[in-house]
This record gives structure tokens, sequence and C-alpha cells, in this order.
């Protein structure tokens, strides 16, 4: 992806609530591996009270914590990441750690809005785990992606694509998680920029009855981790013009109703499900078992880190590069992201 393109000139459409946002956000998919050894795609499916959109992300832009503050939204050219993807270990959530309670899976116990599995803050309470839940869960599990939000102030990217970010500083408070964490930024990186949080719903009710009895845990991210340490995402800003900079400055909604944002235009699930990107690679990812994961992806269980795969000959590596353009295939896309709703202000 060419950094100079302006995804807001460049889409066509968007999956995103707001028809403003043409940003893209990707993470590592599910995988269920079943006991006869071959694998089959998680679904994802809405989360609670967003409609009926064709995905399983929702995609908050949080200013600050309340009653909020001014934050400096992304520019142009803007792209971060945060987790890695290579690592199969890591302590539990710290207090004294902010970076800690960035990542995390919620086992919920029903599908319910207000069910007691959902009425902890992302990354908080007792139904969330840094690592992929050890039992089946009855109503599906959530991933929870946290990225940092100070700024160096200086550069859109990095070559780590992670440097010039952090996470603020203070202590967290362990029954809120870093949802709307007050701490400071780190001198080093001062500028305050929205908090973006992925919540990804991966539905798990289908495999009920072939789940292992074992207790084994059968669920596997895309790049071969069957532990849930190496969970990831990818952020690329495409919003049009000023619109998230107004949005920050005036949707101040604690819940983050859409609605509540005249500032922004909003899709109906009709127009989002309408915006689809075809698949470029040939290769079967998703709604059949298939022998292994796609790509060059064997598990890898740690707890050393993940190591890649040389002379990787698989079709999903292939990259359709365009001179002066940027890649037009995915490394693999079984990888995809899924289509994001986006309001300004968090719910749980």
């Amino acid at each position: 992806m060419n950094p100079a393109d302006d995804y807001a000139e460049l889409a066509t459409c968007t999956t995103c609530r707001f028809k403003e946002d043409k940003s893209n956000y990707w993470t590592a998919v599910l995988y269920f591996k079943h006991v006869n050894g071959s694998y089959i795609r998680v679904p994802q499916y809405p989360n609670h009270v967003v409609g009926s959109p064709n995905g399983g992300m929702t995609v908050y832009y949080i200013p600050g914590y309340p009653p909020f503050q001014k934050v400096k939204a992304f520019d142009k050219g803007f792209r971060m990441i945060t987790g890695d993807p290579a690592i199969r270990y890591k302590k539990p959530s710290d207090i004294d750690d902010v970076p800690s309670w960035a990542l995390s899976f919620r086992c919920w116990e029903d599908t319910e809005w207000l069910g007691p599995s959902n009425r902890f803050a992302p990354g908080a309470g007792p139904y969330d785990t840094v690592h992929l839940p050890n039992k089946f869960c009855p109503g599906g599990i959530r991933s929870n992606i946290f990225f940092p939000n100070c700024w160096d102030g200086v550069n859109l990217d990095t070559p780590d694509h992670f440097s010039h970010m952090s996470y603020p500083l203070g202590q967290v408070d362990p029954g809120m998680g870093i949802i709307w964490h007050n701490g400071s930024c780190p001198s080093s990186h001062p500028v305050r920029t929205p908090t973006i949080l992925y919540e990804i719903a991966w539905d798990t009710r289908p495999f009920k009855d072939v789940w292992p009895t074992d207790d084994s845990q059968p669920l596997v991210m895309s790049m071969g981790d069957p532990t849930g340490y190496g969970q990831h995402g990818d952020y690329v800003f495409g919003w049009e013009g000023d619109s998230l900079q107004r949005a920050m400055d005036t949707c101040l909604d604690a819940f983050g109703w859409p609605e509540n944002c005249p500032e922004l235009t909003i899709l109906t699930d009709e127009e989002i499900n309408q915006c689809v990107q075809q698949a470029r690679v040939d290769e079967k990812v998703e709604g059949e078992y298939i022998p292994a994961l796609p790509g060059c992806n064997p598990i890898q269980n740690g707890p050393s880190p993940a190591t890649m795969v040389e002379n990787c000959g698989a079709v999903s590596t292939t990259i359709d590069f365009v001179p002066g353009g940027a890649a037009q295939t995915p490394a693999s896309e079984a990888e995809k992201g899924a289509q994001p709703l986006v309001t300004s202000a968090p719910r749980v």
C-alpha cells in the first residue's frame, strides 16, 4: 500500500457506518481445527446493537476520557500496528503496564448485550484473558484490540510501524482497563490522538457439537498461533478531509451512537453490505474445511517466538505489484480485514 495514496479519494465505497471513513482496518482471522486435522474459518457476526452488517468488526474512535479532551486526528498517510504476531507467550495484564491491557479476548457466556459476561469494559473483568479462551464460549468470542494514542508529532509511519506511537503513562484501573485511561502521554510522544479500539465478534456457536472433549483448545489464529498471544491489528488512515477532526471535536456521546454525530453521514446496512472487495487470490480460505492454514503458516505453539517459513511457495504470498503504485494483493487473503462500523465513543 503506497503511503502517498489518498484512500478517501481512491475508495469507491466503504463498509463503515460513516460515509466519510475510507480507512483500512485489519486483523488476523480465527480458524477452528477439527480433530481430523483440517481447518475452517470461524465466521464473524455483528457486535451487539450495531445493526446487520455483513461483518463482525466494530471500530471505536475515543476522544480521551470523560468528559473528553481535545485530540489531534491523524493525517493523510498515517498508519500503525499494535501487537506482535510472532509472540507465543506473555504475562497477564499488570496495572503498572498500560500496553499489557491492549490485547485481549472475551468469552461470551451468552449473546445478550447486557448478559453477565458483557458487563465489563474491554480487557477488564473475569471473562477477558490475554490468550484465547481455554474452553468453549457459548455466546462466541470477542477480540479487543486497543491501539496506542500518543504520537511523536513528526512521523506518519516508521519502519516498524509502531515506534512513532506510544501508550500513555500511569497506573491502570483494573475495573475499567484502558478504554478511558487518563494517563499522560510521555514527553517523547506528546501529541494525544484518538484511542482506536477494534472489537471483533467470532461466532463459535456452530462448533459446539465438534468441540474437543479432551479439554484441548481447537482455535488457531491465521498466522499459526494457537495461543492468541500474537493477536495484532493494523490501521491505515483514510478519512475524508477534516471529517475525523470535526467528529472528535463535536461528537462526544459517551455511549457511541452514530446517530449522535451529525457531523458525519450515516450509511444504512444495505449501503454498507453493497461494498464488497472481490478475492484476488485463487485460494480456498473459508466456507469449507481445508487441509492446512492458508499461506505458509504452520502451527507454532511456543513459548519461543514463531519463525518465518523460508522459500514459501503458497499462492497467497504472490504480490501483484503495479509499477509506481501499491501492492494490489495482501500477503495472505485469509488475514483480511473485517467490515467495521465506526463510532466516535465507546460502549462495552
